[in-house]
């Protein structure tokens, strides 16, 4: 699920004294409970939004990038090859390749063995023809 981050975040300071511990104590206590510091909980957050946004291809990696709260494109395209090991613009052209045109599959996704089947010539072997209408495993019965 993509969660919304907001605009002006609380600082932890300011967290930390509404429900009365040190800054210190509070950053302690959450990265015991989430495995991650505050700050590192937030990067983390805000990365997963960009990779939904630029999965989606619907706006340029400058605009991701100002979205989900970085002020500088470089400090963001580098955390984000840090992080999932492509640069924001490589990730989008991949997850776009990846999108399907309904009824077909896409050529990577079918094994070797089966393309060599479409060019078997139908009258050599009827059972492999592109004209036979399914393959059909045994019953397990």
């Amino acid at each position: 699920m993509l969660r919304e981050i907001p605009e002006d975040p609380q600082s932890v300071a300011a967290i930390a004294r509404a429900v009365g511990i040190s800054s210190f104590h509070f950053i302690r206590q959450f990265e015991a409970v989430f495995g991650l510091t505050p700050h590192q909980y937030r990067i983390h957050a805000r990365l997963e939004q960009a990779r939904h946004l630029l999965a989606a291809g619907d706006q340029s990696v400058t605009d991701v990038c100002m979205e989900v709260g970085f002020s500088s494109l470089g400090s963001f395209s580098a955390l984000f090859k840090q992080r999932l090991g492509a640069t924001p613009s490589g990730y989008q052209r991949r997850r776009r390749a990846m999108v399907q045109v309904p009824g077909r599959v896409p050529p990577d996704l079918v094994p070797g063995c089966l393309s060599l089947l479409w060019s078997v010539p139908a009258a050599a072997a009827p059972q492999f023809s592109r004209s036979a209408a399914a393959v059909r495993l045994p019953d397990s019965r």
